[in-house]
């Protein structure tokens, strides 16, 4: 792949821009990708410039990316857990279990969702981000639950990620936090980048300063409270165009971390070993090519406990 770097794009770390420009392989890849050598940039004519992962480029220099191979492949783990919720010719709709990774990130790994759909569904191979990711139209966080929409063919996956993309699929999450001083509903619209000392987090930029420095994204949360007890609050989120992150980092943002969720600032003394955040909808209202569907998961019984004490 080949890129001419911007005006605006000028200034802005590589590694930065290659997350923008290859959305679909993730940043453990893009980093590989700076290891293995795979980024040159310079000049037209002349690429003889190996780019490392910190490095900046400058208004009209191209960069360019050798793609092949960058990612691993899902290899089919008929062991691997997986539990289909809804199924159609086109369509796979996925509970992923907290703890489970959406897919894997070296060769050979195994045990990943993207492991057992392959070896299940054979078909989903026609399609995806990347042979990691045969068929899904999204991730899920690891210690995330809950649903997974796959496509089975190419058609159904473009239709369906442009939807989501566009944010015309309707994605709901459940989630807790602590409920005092929580209102009762609201909207938290605070633009996200990733965060520039800490790969493991996204930034939620509040301030002005952040938004300048840091050229974020637009992300928007609504969220509703649905019941309360022992002081938690069971809260339901709507994220269209979800960005990494973005639900756990809006909600921290707003002085209202998700239980369990250490890396943002959560409680981790509810003992839940992993944040408290569930994708329990799905709904797609249809169109010519993937007929309308609806799937729903209840709230798993280790965050059901917190709410029955």
């Amino acid at each position: 792949m080949r890129f001419l770097i911007l005006p605006q794009e000028a200034g802005v770390r590589l590694d930065k821009l290659l997350c923008t420009k290859l959305p679909g392989i993730g940043r453990t890849a893009v980093k590989r990708l700076f290891v293995e050598g795979r980024v040159k940039v310079g000049d037209d004519g002349g690429f003889g410039h190996r780019a490392a992962k910190g490095d900046v480029g400058g208004e009209g220099q191209f960069v360019d990316v050798d793609v092949v191979a960058t990612d691993a492949t899902a290899t089919p783990d008929p062991d691997a857990p997986l539990q289909v919720v809804f199924e159609t010719d086109l369509i796979l709709i996925l509970e992923k279990p907290s703890g489970q990774p959406t897919a894997p990130l070296a060769p050979g790994e195994r045990g990943a969702l993207a492991n057992a759909l392959v070896a299940r569904f054979p078909e989903v191979a026609s399609c995806g981000f990347s042979p990691r990711e045969p068929g899904l139209c999204h991730r899920l966080d690891t210690d995330t639950s809950g649903l997974v929409l796959a496509a089975r063919n190419p058609v159904a996956f473009t239709t369906l990620t442009t939807a989501l993309r566009e944010g015309r699929l309707d994605k709901r999450y459940l989630l807790l936090v602590r409920a005092d001083g929580l209102p009762e509903s609201g909207t938290i619209d605070i633009p996200i980048a990733p965060h520039p000392k800490d790969r493991r987090r996204v930034l939620a930029c509040s301030h002005p300063r952040d938004v300048q420095r840091n050229n974020p994204r637009p992300a928007s949360t609504t969220w509703s409270r649905v019941r309360e007890r022992n002081g938690i609050a069971l809260v339901e989120a709507h994220a269209p165009r979800a960005l990494r992150h973005q639900i756990r980092a809006h909600f921290a943002a707003i002085g209202h971390p998700l239980l369990g969720d250490v890396l943002y600032g959560g409680d981790a003394s509810v003992g839940l070993g992993r944040h408290a955040l569930h994708a329990h909808r799905i709904a797609w209202g249809g169109d010519a090519t993937v007929p309308a569907f609806v799937a729903m998961s209840p709230l798993p019984t280790d965050l059901e406990k917190l709410l029955a004490v």
